[in-house]
């Protein structure tokens, strides 16, 4: 067995060697490495199936907004819970010190980097924060810098001082694949030149012909201050100023569902969140993981089912109590009851038992956004692979292009909207007190 080994050992040196060593055989490109997915923090496994999506019950709303369709769901990753204010939190914080960092690298202060550099002491192109450099507050150099970070005196409430949450704002870059999709390249293989074909659609919804690469290589600049006034605004005459006020930034709130928040911040934090998680695996050499991105409705209402195909609810069973007359969410049992479920507002992720699949809170707490497009009849013309229907709307386009479909009902909402196959939407740039989101990352695997 040694020598079998020692053989074995020898035959992967040689195949690994230099390119020079040219057996003929097709054996890949040897110095690849291994992957392994990790498995993220308080994420679940779901895998790859075929599913009813649709319909579990009657239409009770005569919305006629979806049909049954048998449909195949490719393997992928979920939150467990919606994501808490503590959890967006982090990405407020983050963006509040990279924007403070950039302003003190920008002074010129010559005793600190808040830049990274090279060897030879000159900054990278392009820019990149030095996390490592400390901030000394008290230091004559930074303290008119981090002032510049708060409300003006005349805007701070009993001379208290806050931070400017209107300068939170959060620039991001990606890479609009369905537009690319669209486009054609062709080659003057006689003057060895070439060229698109094909128009695209830029962010102020101007249309103009594709240059080049670049031309579908979008940014977007948003302010991830949840709206904390939507608790105020979505209800008349009604008092709850309260959560308005203690709602987002309260320890006590830690670990309940983030609202406030619109399809874009959504979309935005889920943006840097992968940023975040594969700027920590190329420091450690590793391979970077699929995007985080919002689930598409499929995924959601898959995932919703727990595995258990053509059932009403998360839990399975058609009614929302259990055998002991306990409710099994958190939504509006009865006309002006919404404490019989053991919470007026949004509760604590994970005070209900989860689905099959480990999910919390797949119905009732709080709505979830998707990534896609609301339509009436997007039933009818999606694919039955992997079915997704988007449209990235402009700030001109009509508000009846910005409809994003919503899954899974709220705290405020009636056991209907509960279903697994219920959908709605709200407007990608609207906040509301009764929507949040989860992420998800599509599976790779190992190799």
């Amino acid at each position: 067995m040694k020598k079998v080994a020692l053989s074995t050992l020898v035959l992967i040196l040689f195949l690994s060697g230099c390119g020079s060593s040219n057996s003929g055989e097709l054996t890949g490109v040897l110095d690849r490495k291994k992957y392994f997915e990790p498995e993220p923090f308080e994420m679940a496994f779901i895998p790859a199936g075929n599913f009813m999506m649709g319909p579990s019950d009657q239409d009770a709303v005569f919305a006629n907004n979806s049909i049954s369709k048998s449909v195949t769901v490719d393997a992928f990753w979920m939150d467990q819970t919606e994501i808490t204010n503590n959890k967006y939190r982090q990405f407020v914080y983050y963006v509040r010190d990279s924007i403070l960092r950039t302003k003190l690298g920008d002074a010129g202060i010559t005793d600190r980097e808040y830049f990274m550099t090279d060897k030879d002491g000159n900054e990278l192109d392009p820019r990149r924060l030095n996390w490592d450099e400390k901030i000394e507050p008290d230091e004559e150099t930074t303290k008119g810098t981090i002032e510049e970070m708060f409300y003006p005196a005349e805007e701070r409430f009993n001379g208290k001082k806050q931070i400017d949450v209107r300068k939170l704002n959060y620039q991001y870059f990606w890479v609009d694949y369905q537009q690319a999709a669209k486009a054609t390249y062709k080659h003057d293989y006689a003057n060895n030149t070439g060229a698109y074909e094909g128009m695209v659609t830029n962010n102020d919804g101007t249309r103009t012909p594709v240059k080049d690469r670049s031309s579908y290589i979008k940014n977007n600049t948003v302010n991830i201050y949840p709206d904390t006034l939507c608790w105020i605004r979505d209800f008349t005459y009604s008092f709850n100023d309260p959560q308005a006020t203690l709602y987002f930034w309260h320890p006590s709130f830690d670990n309940y569902p983030v609202v406030g928040v619109t399809w874009v911040q959504a979309s935005a934090f889920s943006v840097w969140r992968t940023d975040y998680m594969n700027a920590a695996l190329r420091a450690d050499n590793i391979a970077e993981v699929s995007k985080y991105r919002l689930p598409l409705e499929t995924e959601w209402e898959y995932a919703a089912r727990g595995g258990l195909d053509l059932s009403m609810y998360p839990w399975g069973g058609p009614y929302t109590r259990n055998y002991k007359g306990c409710f099994l969410a958190n939504f509006k049992p009865l006309r002006g009851n919404y404490i019989d479920d053991g919470n007026v507002y949004a509760g604590k992720v994970g005070s209900y038992e989860p689905n099959e699949y480990g999910l919390y809170d797949m119905s009732g707490n709080v709505a979830e956004w998707t990534c896609c497009a609301y339509h009436p009849s997007a039933y009818i013309f999606q694919h039955d692979l992997q079915p997704n229907y988007e449209y990235n709307a402009t700030p001109q386009d009509p508000p009846v292009m910005k409809r994003k479909v919503i899954r899974g009902g709220s705290w405020k909402d009636i056991a209907y909207f509960l279903q697994t196959s219920s959908r709605d939407y709200e407007y990608q740039d609207s906040a509301k007190s009764f929507v949040g989101f989860r992420n998800v990352r599509s599976y790779i695997g190992v190799n």
